[in-house]
C-alpha cells in the first residue's frame, strides 16, 4: 500500500474541504440574506432594519453561524416613533447541510443567542399595543413554506433591558441586567425546557413603587406540550430579593386567553425570609442574624387571564410573635406580628383588596401597633388605617442596620385613625377625608447637610381633625435661631400619598432668627471639572403656605433687623413678602416683593421704603445701596428713600448686581461730610480752590436714579455750598466707573484777589449778580477719579472783561450796572420741589461775556442811549 500517496490524497481533500468552508459564506451569503428578508416579510407587519448578514462555518462548527448586526424593529402608527427592539448582534446557528438546500426548502435554526438587547413594550390608553406585529395566519400564503424554520434546541439572552408600560392600567414593569437561557428540543411535540433567569426587577402600579431594582432569579424545568399548548412547572425555585419561593401548576394557552393554575409558597418558615425582602445591603449578613418565630407566604393564582379579566388569587403573608437581633447591634426587635392578605375573588382587577390585620412590634418597652385595609385598588382606592404606639427614634438604628447619614434622636408618640378615598384626596373633598387622633414629637435632634448646626425640636404636638391638622405647638432651635409656631396644616394625606403640595397657615415668633442658619455649607461637586461650589439654596416645591412672622431680631448676611413683622406666602418655589416692616440702621424699613428659585437662576423683585436710615451704616453694609451711590458712605446724616428693583440672585440668594434694574428716589438730611476719605472729593477740591467740599449743604436734597445692566443714571439735581449752586448729572457703573458733569454757579467774589480788585468800582448789587459757571467733567472711578475743569479759562475770561469794563471809569456806570445784570432764568428742575437757575453748561463761558462785548462796542462808537438796561 502506498501510504504516501494516500496521505497526499487525504491532505488534498482536507485542503479542498477547508477551502470550501472558507468560500461557502461568500457563495451562500446572498441566499441566506434573501431567506432572512423573506421570513421577515412573510411574518412581520413592522419596519425591520439591519445592517448586514454574516455567515461563518468555523465559529460553531459543525454548525453554520449566522450573525445579523444592528437588528432593529420599529412599529407603525400610533407607535411610529418608538423602537420596539434593538439588538446589536443576533447570532443564529443552523446545520451546514441546510445551506445547500434548494430555495423552496426552509432553513432550520437550532440555536439563538444575543445580548445587550433593548425591548420596549407599550400598551396605550386605547388598548393598542406596539408588540402586536405578527401577520395573521389568513394573510399568509398557506401553500408557501416558511423561509426559516425554528427548530430551536437552545437559546441565550444576556445583559438585556426590557420595559413594559400599560398606560390604561397605569402599570410599568422594567427588567434590567436581564439574563435568560434555555435548552431542550422544542421541535418535538412534548419536551422539557431547562431554564435559568435573573434580572433586577422594578414594578410600579399607579404612583406606588412596589419593587425598585429588586433582584429576581428563577431556575425552572418547564414541561411543554405543543399539542395542548400546556406549559407546566415541574421543578423550580424562585428568589425575589432573597425571599425563596417554589411553584407548581401550569399555564394553558387558549384562543380566549391563558388558563392559569399555579400554587406557590416559601419552602421554609424562618423569619429570615422576611428580612430577605429588605434591601440587599441589609440582608447580606443574615447568616449571623438571630431570629425566632416564623414568616410564611402562601399563594394561589387560578383562573382565566385575558383583556377582560385576571385570574383569581389569594396570597397570605403571616408571622406570629417573631423577633430578630443583628449581632453587631445592641437592641432587638420583638413581638413581631404580621397578618396580611392580598385577594381577588371575582377576576375583576378593581375588586382586588389588601387586608393588613396587624403589623406590630416592640423595641425595648416601646410598642407600635397598626392595621388597615385598602380596597378598590385600580379605581378609587379606599384606605382605612390605624396607627398607635411610641417609637424612640434612636432605637431604630440600634436594632436594624439602616444606613443613615446622621443619627436620629427623639420620642415619637401617635394615636391616629384615618379613613379616606384617593378621589377625595385628589379633589380636596375634605368631607370624605376623616382623620382623628394626635401625634407628638419631643427632643428630636437632626444634623445633616441642610443645616449648619443641629436642628432641635424640643416639642411639637399635632391634633388630627376631619377638616385639618392643628399644630398646637412647635418649639425648635438651630444655631442662633429659636422658633415657636402654631397653625393648621391641610392635605397632609395628599402630600404623603400623591405628592400634592403641603398646605398650611402658620404663626411664627422668634427672639432671634438667623437666615444664615438655614444656608447649607454643603458643596456640589462638578464631576467633569472636579471643582466645588456652594450648593444653591432652593425654596421647597412642596410648600404652599402662609406664614405670619414676628421676630425681635433677624440676622441676614451682615445685617441685623429689629422687630420684624409681616407675612410670607410660599408657593410654586416662590416666597412672596407682604407688608414686612422692621427697624435697621437707626430707621425703619418696609418692603414687599418676591423671591423665586423655580428656574435654574433664582430671581427677585422688591419694593423697599427706607425712612431715616443712618447713611454711613446703610451704605457700608448694603451692597446694593453702595453700588447705587458709592460716595454716600462718607456722608453723616439720615436718608429717606424708595427703591424698586429686580434681577437675578446668586447661589446664596444675594442680588447679582450685574443683572438688576430699577429706580430709586432718595431724600438726604445730612449733618457732615467726611471729605478727606474720598479720593473723588479730594481731587475735585484740589482743582477748585474756592470751595470747601466738607461744608457742602446736603440738607433736603432729593435725587432720582434709574439703573439697568450694571449702570446707574442720575437725573439732574442741585446741591449748595454757601451761595454756590452746584448742578449735577451723569451716570456710573456698578464697577465704580464714572461719567459725571458738575456745574458750579460761582459768584465772582470767590475767584481770587485780582478779580476782587477789578470789581472794586462796582456796586455791591452788581457784584452779587456776577456769577461764573465752572464745569467739572468727572471720569475714571471712585477710587481713582479723573477730573477736568474749565476753572482757569473762566477766571481768565472774566478778568479780561473786567479790565475792559474798568477802562470806562466814570463813563456810564449806569450802563455797566445794566451790563452786569444776570437774566432771571429760574426754572423748576426735573427733581420735584427743587428750583435751580437754568444754565447752558455745554460751553462754559462767563454769563456776561456777550453782553459786555456788545455794549462796549455800542458805547465806544457813540451809540449810547439815554437808558440801557438788560432785563
Amino acid at each position: 500500500m502506498n501510504y504516501k500517496k494516500i496521505a497526499k490524497i487525504t491532505a488534498v481533500v482536507l485542503v479542498l474541504f477547508v477551502a470550501l468552508l472558507a468560500a461557502a459564506p461568500f457563495l451562500l451569503k446572498g441566499k441566506i440574506k434573501n431567506a432572512v428578508l423573506t421570513a421577515i416579510n412573510d411574518n412581520v407587519n413592522a419596519n425591520v432594519d439591519f445592517n448586514d448578514v454574516d455567515l461563518s462555518l468555523f465559529k460553531s462548527f459543525p454548525s453554520a453561524a449566522l450573525t445579523i448586526s444592528d437588528f432593529k424593529i420599529t412599529t407603525n402608527a400610533p407607535f411610529e416613533k418608538d423602537t420596539l427592539t434593538f439588538i446589536k448582534e443576533l447570532h443564529l446557528n443552523m446545520p451546514i447541510t441546510a445551506l445547500f438546500k434548494s430555495n423552496s426548502e426552509s432553513i432550520q435554526i437550532t440555536d439563538i443567542k444575543f445580548g445587550d438587547a433593548y425591548v420596549n413594550l407599550i400598551s396605550n390608553k386605547e388598548g393598542k399595543t406596539n408588540y402586536d406585529i405578527m401577520k395573521p395566519s389568513d394573510a399568509k400564503d398557506k401553500n408557501k413554506k416558511d423561509a426559516i424554520n425554528f427548530a430551536v434546541k437552545s437559546y441565550e439572552i444576556t445583559n438585556s433591558h426590557i420595559k413594559y408600560k400599560d398606560e390604561a392600567a397605569n402599570i410599568s414593569l422594567e427588567l434590567k441586567e436581564f439574563n435568560h437561557s434555555g435548552s431542550g428540543d422544542l421541535s418535538t411535540e412534548k419536551s422539557k425546557l431547562d431554564t435559568k433567569s435573573s434580572a433586577k426587577l422594578s414594578f410600579q402600579f399607579d404612583k406606588i413603587k412596589y419593587f425598585e431594582d429588586n433582584e429576581l432569579s428563577l431556575d425552572a424545568i418547564i414541561g411543554i406540550d405543543l399539542k395542548t399548548n400546556t406549559y407546566s412547572f415541574l421543578e423550580n425555585e424562585a428568589n425575589i430579593s432573597g425571599l425563596p419561593l417554589i411553584f407548581d401548576g401550569n399555564v394553558i394557552m387558549l384562543d380566549e386567553g391563558q388558563q392559569i393554575d399555579i400554587n406557590f409558597k416559601t419552602p421554609t418558615s424562618s423569619f429570615k425570609n422576611f428580612l430577605a425582602v429588605m434591601p440587599k445591603e441589609y440582608a447580606k449578613n443574615l447568616d449571623n442574624v438571630k431570629t425566632e418565630g416564623d414568616f410564611t407566604v402562601i399563594g394561589v393564582i387560578k383562573g382565566m387571564n385575558n383583556d377582560d379579566r385576571i385570574p383569581n388569587f389569594d396570597i397570605n403573608i403571616a408571622s406570629n410573635n417573631a423577633s430578630f437581633k443583628y449581632p453587631d447591634l445592641p437592641k432587638s426587635v420583638e413581638n413581631i406580628i404580621i397578618k396580611a392578605l392580598i385577594k381577588n375573588e371575582t377576576g375583576i382587577i378593581a375588586d382586588t383588596y389588601v387586608n393588613l390585620d396587624a403589623l406590630n412590634f416592640r423595641i425595648d418597652q416601646d410598642k407600635f401597633e397598626s392595621n388597615g385595609t385598602i380596597k378598590n385598588l385600580t379605581t378609587n382606592p379606599l384606605v382605612n388605617a390605624k396607627l398607635k404606639g411610641t417609637i424612640n427614634l434612636a432605637n431604630i438604628s440600634q436594632a436594624y442596620p439602616f444606613k443613615l447619614e446622621q443619627q436620629l434622636a427623639g420620642i415619637l408618640k401617635m394615636d391616629i385613625a384615618t379613613n379616606f378615598d384617593m378621589e377625595a384626596v385628589e379633589k380636596n373633598n375634605y368631607a370624605r377625608i376623616k382623620s382623628s387622633g394626635s401625634m407628638a414629637l419631643s427632643n428630636f435632634v437632626y444634623k445633616g447637610e441642610e443645616f449648619k448646626n443641629e436642628f432641635n425640636i424640643k416639642s411639637t404636638a399635632v391634633n388630627f381633625t376631619p377638616q385639618a391638622i392643628v399644630l398646637k405647638e412647635f418649639i425648635a432651635s438651630t444655631g442662633k435661631t429659636d422658633m415657636n409656631a402654631t397653625g393648621t396644616i391641610q392635605d397632609v394625606i395628599g402630600f404623603v400619598v400623591s405628592n400634592k403640595p403641603l398646605k398650611g397657615n402658620f404663626n411664627l415668633t422668634s427672639n432671634t432668627f438667623s437666615v444664615n442658619d438655614f444656608m447649607s455649607d454643603a458643596s456640589a461637586i462638578n464631576t467633569e471639572t472636579t471643582s466645588t461650589s456652594k450648593a444653591a439654596l432652593k425654596i421647597p416645591a412642596f410648600l404652599d403656605c402662609t406664614i405670619s412672622a414676628s421676630a425681635k431680631t433677624v440676622l441676614y448676611d451682615n445685617l441685623e433687623l429689629q422687630n420684624l413683622k409681616g407675612k410670607m406666602y410660599i408657593n410654586d418655589e416662590k416666597v412672596t413678602l407682604e407688608n414686612v416692616t422692621s427697624s435697621i440702621f437707626g430707621g425703619n424699613i418696609a418692603l414687599s416683593g418676591n423671591v423665586s428659585t423655580k428656574e435654574n437662576t433664582p430671581t427677585f423683585a422688591m419694593d423697599i421704603g427706607m425712612n431715616t436710615f443712618n447713611i454711613a451704616q446703610s451704605f457700608n453694609k448694603m451692597e446694593v445701596l453702595n453700588a447705587l451711590a458709592p460716595i454716600a458712605k462718607i456722608i453723616g446724616g439720615t436718608l429717606n428713600s424708595t427703591l424698586k428693583f429686580s434681577g437675578n440672585l446668586n447661589e446664596d440668594l444675594i442680588p447679582n448686581l450685574g443683572t438688576i434694574s430699577g429706580n430709586a428716589l432718595a431724600e438726604i438730611q445730612t449733618e457732615n461730610i467726611d471729605a478727606k476719605t474720598s479720593p473723588l472729593l479730594n481731587t475735585l477740591a484740589s482743582q477748585l480752590k474756592f470751595i470747601d467740599l466738607s461744608k457742602l449743604d446736603l440738607n433736603n436734597i432729593k435725587a432720582f436714579v434709574s439703573f439697568e445692566n450694571g449702570k446707574v443714571n442720575v437725573k439732574p439735581f442741585t446741591i449748595k455750598y454757601k451761595d454756590i449752586e452746584i448742578n449735577i448729572s451723569g451716570s456710573h457703573g456698578f464697577d465704580k466707573t464714572m461719567d459725571y458733569k458738575a456745574t458750579f454757579m460761582v459768584p465772582a467774589k470767590y475767584l481770587g484777589a485780582e478779580i476782587t480788585s477789578l470789581m472794586a468800582k462796582m456796586s455791591s448789587e452788581d457784584v452779587s449778580k456776577l456769577i461764573v459757571p465752572v464745569t467739572a467733567n468727572i471720569g475714571g472711578n471712585f477710587t481713582n477719579p479723573s477730573i477736568t475743569t474749565d476753572y482757569k479759562s473762566s477766571v481768565t475770561n472774566l478778568t479780561k472783561q473786567l479790565v475792559d469794563v474798568n477802562k470806562l471809569k466814570g463813563k456810564g456806570t449806569d450802563i455797566l450796572s445794566g451790563l452786569l445784570k444776570v437774566p432771571s432764568t429760574n426754572e423748576t428742575d426735573t427733581v420735584k420741589n427743587t428750583t435751580t437757575p437754568k444754565v447752558d453748561v455745554t460751553k462754559p463761558k462767563v454769563v456776561v461775556d456777550s453782553l459786555v462785548k456788545n455794549k462796549l462796542k455800542d458805547f465806544l462808537s457813540g451809540n449810547k442811549k439815554k437808558k440801557d438796561t438788560v432785563n
